[in-house]
C-alpha cells in the first residue's frame, strides 16, 4: 500500500508542479489534503508515512472512530457538511472546518467555542456553480455573513471553499473556481481581513483549481482509489 500511495503522490505533485508553472505559482503555496472517507486508519497512516500530513474527513462520527485508531500525528480537516446539532462534536478537534455554509452554523461554533475556550478556524463554503443539490452560501450573501463573524471570539474566518460543478466542461469548472477567488478578493477589500485560503479542487479538477489560485486541494480517489474499494495494493487495481 505504501509504495502505491507514494507513487500516486509523486504523480499528483508532478501535475501540481506543471499547473504551478502555467500559473506562475510556487508549489509550496499549496497544501494537499488526503481525503480518506470510507477508508480505515491504516490508509490514513500510510498517507502520513508517504508525506501527506493533512487528512480530510466528511463525517464527524466517522472521524471520531477513525482518529482514535490513528497513531501517526496529522492535521485533521472537516470537509463535509456539518449539521448544527453536531457542531459540539467538532469543536477543538479539527485544524480547520472547510464547510461552514450558514451564519447560524458559524454562530453555533462560536457559542460552543466560547463556552470551552476553543477557537475554530473555518472556511465559508460557497455554491459557485448554482447547483441546487449543493450546500453553501450564495455569492450575494457572503459579505453580510463575513461581517457577521468579524466580531466572533471563537471563530476565525480564514477563507473560502467550493466544490466544482459536476461537468466535463473545463471552462465551466474554471469559471466556478475563478469566481471563488474573485469573491475572496472582494471580501478582503470590504472587511479589511486577510483571507489566506481557497479550498477548491478535487481528483478530477485540481489542476484547474491550482491555476485559479487554490491553496488547499481535497484529493481522495487520485491518491487512495475509489470510495468503497479495497485500499491500493502493490499490484494495483
Amino acid at each position: 500500500m505504501k509504495d502505491t500511495l507514494e507513487k500516486n503522490l509523486r504523480e499528483v505533485r508532478e501535475r501540481i508542479n506543471r499547473a504551478c508553472r502555467v500559473a506562475l505559482r510556487r508549489p509550496d503555496e499549496i497544501t494537499i489534503i488526503g481525503v480518506t472517507k470510507t477508508f480505515g486508519a491504516d490508509v490514513v497512516e500510510a498517507l502520513v508515512d508517504a508525506g501527506v500530513g493533512d487528512i480530510g474527513e466528511s463525517r464527524v462520527q466517522e472521524f471520531l472512530e477513525k482518529s482514535a485508531a490513528v497513531a501517526r500525528p496529522c492535521r485533521w480537516h472537516l470537509i463535509g457538511h456539518l449539521q448544527r446539532t453536531k457542531a459540539g462534536k467538532a469543536i477543538g478537534r479539527f485544524e480547520m472546518i472547510h464547510s461552514v455554509d450558514s451564519l447560524k452554523l458559524a454562530e453555533a461554533l462560536n457559542r460552543l467555542g466560547e463556552e470551552r475556550a476553543l477557537a475554530t478556524r473555518v472556511l465559508f463554503e460557497v455554491n459557485t456553480s448554482g447547483e441546487t443539490t449543493k450546500y453553501g452560501f450564495v455569492p450575494g450573501d457572503l459579505e453580510a455573513a463575513a461581517e457577521g463573524v468579524l466580531g466572533f471570539r471563537a471563530v476565525v474566518l480564514d477563507g473560502l471553499m467550493t466544490v466544482g460543478p459536476l461537468t466535463d466542461d473545463a471552462g465551466e469548472i474554471r469559471r466556478s473556481f475563478a469566481l471563488l477567488r474573485d469573491l475572496r478578493d472582494r471580501l478582503e477589500k470590504s472587511t479589511g481581513r486577510r483571507l489566506s485560503h481557497l479550498s477548491m479542487g478535487m481528483s478530477d479538477d485540481f489542476e484547474i483549481a491550482v491555476e485559479e489560485g487554490a491553496t488547499m486541494l481535497r484529493l481522495g480517489r487520485v491518491l487512495v482509489g475509489s470510495r468503497g474499494a479495497a485500499p491500493p495494493s502493490e499490484g494495483g487495481a
